[in-house]
């Protein structure tokens, strides 16, 4: 899987797709995987069952990774315009 990821360095992120940064708290993913149901391109999960993110996620719409990060039952998935500033979840 390491070849299929946006930064093998920091498989969870941040990374930088869609003029948006968008990570996971690997601390607070518990693996339920409705990120992957929801964005395939985008996530994944890895041996740990913990949420990483893919180098296909820049062919994934926003709106589709904002509804992902949505899906999470824990709020694992933060989404930030290029500023900074938190689009999901709001703080």
């Amino acid at each position: 899987m390491t070849n299929n990821l946006f930064d093998s360095k920091k498989p969870s992120g941040p990374v930088k797709t869609r003029g948006y940064i968008v990570y996971v708290d690997r601390s607070l993913c518990i693996g339920a995987a409705t990120c992957v149901a929801v964005s395939e391109k985008t996530f994944a999960l890895d041996s740990e069952a913990k949420a990483v993110i893919l180098k296909t996620a820049d062919q994934e719409k926003i709106e589709t990774i904002i509804d992902a990060a949505k899906a999470c039952p824990v709020s694992a998935i933060i989404i930030e315009d290029e500023k900074g500033n938190r689009i999901y979840p709001k703080e």
